[in-house]
């Protein structure tokens, strides 16, 4: 399959932006039904810490797109007044406003004719912003919402329907939000490849196969020590905060906000794995997974060492033993994504291009829209830098003839 360059808005985008509402939607009516389902059962601490974690996403969530809305070019904002704007982020609904706003603008760019760059450009970054803001939402609200979530199960043996379309929501959400965010940074890449169904189909897997096993094995630590897992999150979190510090992210406007990404970033790697620096990221990418490894294993031993050997639960053991090949079958379906599937292999496999592809390459380059989400272009940077160098080397090799 040859490179291709910037994709247009059309139908099928459309409809993937619509379910991507839509399903955001259910997952806030499903945790707030839990939340009920708790309350009514008695169980009033467990309700309130289901709505404290919706709510906290929520309010990074709307900080996020607030400060972002505030320093983008004045184009891109929606034609309403900025006080109305404010209001609707305060009341915790600025995120489904842009959701909204976007599918606004997606139906007018799709059914339109002919439909001008310009056009094509502000669609693409709205659905950027959006992209990254539903992976915010997702990591801080759903994976607790799933260890909170199968901890009730687990106690209690048996599962509510409330708690059944939860789990399954939140995982649909988590490993759906991280395919949408790759297909968003290869978005940027003007030399890139198509994302096939069955590149979106093992990218899905090895996410789903990574996730599983990291949360059940939180979940089984929280079922003997309910309070230490929160000690247990917080030291992990901070490692990770470290970690993303000390790779000199740039990623907001300002250091204060910057610190707010780090943490949420610091979040979504205590759960699954998140590349912010440019370079090579294998080295990263084992020091990554044999630290979540090696914590996953002592949580899970934890649980076999505290648990009772006569009760209800011994049907664990064996999942719990399905558990590692499940990581290792991730990490081998990453391994071979990154080594067949990924842009920058291809790019690669690929490379002896000769003075027409260089220069069209240029031309591409040259004629890229203005308005570009600098935000997702500094991270689709640092996920494909392979095939940033090899782009520069094409234009070196033009700019030489």
């Amino acid at each position: 399959m040859a490179p291709r360059g910037p994709g247009r808005f059309g139908p099928l985008q459309l409809a993937l932006a619509a379910a991507g509402t839509a399903a955001a939607a259910l997952d806030v009516f499903a945790d707030g039904w839990v939340a009920t389902g708790y309350a009514r059962g008695g169980q009033p601490g467990r309700a309130a810490l289901a709505l404290a974690l919706l709510a906290a996403a929520s309010v990074a969530t709307q900080f996020c797109s607030w400060f972002w809305l505030r320093s983008d070019p004045p184009e891109l904002r929606p034609a309403v007044p900025t006080g109305l704007l404010a209001a609707l982020h305060l009341l915790q609904l600025g995120f489904l406003f842009r959701c909204l706003h976007a599918l606004k603008v997606g139906w007018k760019v799709c059914w339109k004719k002919t439909a001008e760059e310009e056009e094509q450009s502000r669609m693409a970054f709205l659905s950027h912003d959006i992209s990254m803001l539903r992976l915010f939402e997702t990591f801080l609200e759903n994976t607790p919402q799933l260890v909170l979530l199968l901890y009730g199960v687990l106690r209690t043996n048996k599962a509510e329907p409330s708690q059944g379309l939860g789990i399954c929501t939140a995982f649909l959400c988590v490993t759906w939000s991280l395919l949408d965010y790759h297909q968003s940074l290869r978005s940027f890449l003007q030399d890139k490849y198509e994302l096939s169904l069955g590149s979106s189909v093992v990218y899905f897997l090895w996410n789903l196969f990574l996730v599983c096993p990291r949360i059940l094995a939180v979940a089984l630590f929280t079922l003997l020590w309910p309070y230490a897992v929160a000690v247990h999150f917080l030291l992990v979190w901070l490692v990770m905060f470290l970690w993303v510090s000390l790779q000199g992210t740039d990623f907001m406007e300002s250091p204060g906000p910057e610190q707010l990404y780090r943490a949420t970033v610091a979040v979504i790697l205590y759960f699954s794995w998140f590349n912010v620096a440019p370079g090579r990221t294998l080295g990263r990418s084992v020091i990554y997974h044999s630290f979540i490894l090696a914590d996953s294993m002592l949580l899970a031993l934890s649980w076999l060492w505290g648990r009772d050997p006569s009760n209800e639960h011994s049907y664990l053991v064996p999942l719990l033993c399905a558990a590692l090949p499940c990581y290792l079958l991730g990490l081998l379906l990453r391994v071979t994504y990154y080594k067949w599937l990924h842009p920058n292999m291809r790019a690669q496999r690929e490379g002896d291009h000769d003075e027409v592809d260089a220069n069209r390459l240029e031309l591409r380059l040259a004629s890229a829209p203005a308005l570009v989400n600098r935000r997702m272009r500094c991270l689709a940077r640092a996920q494909f830098p392979v095939c940033r160098a090899v782009r520069q080397r094409f234009l070196n090799g033009a700019a030489a003839e």
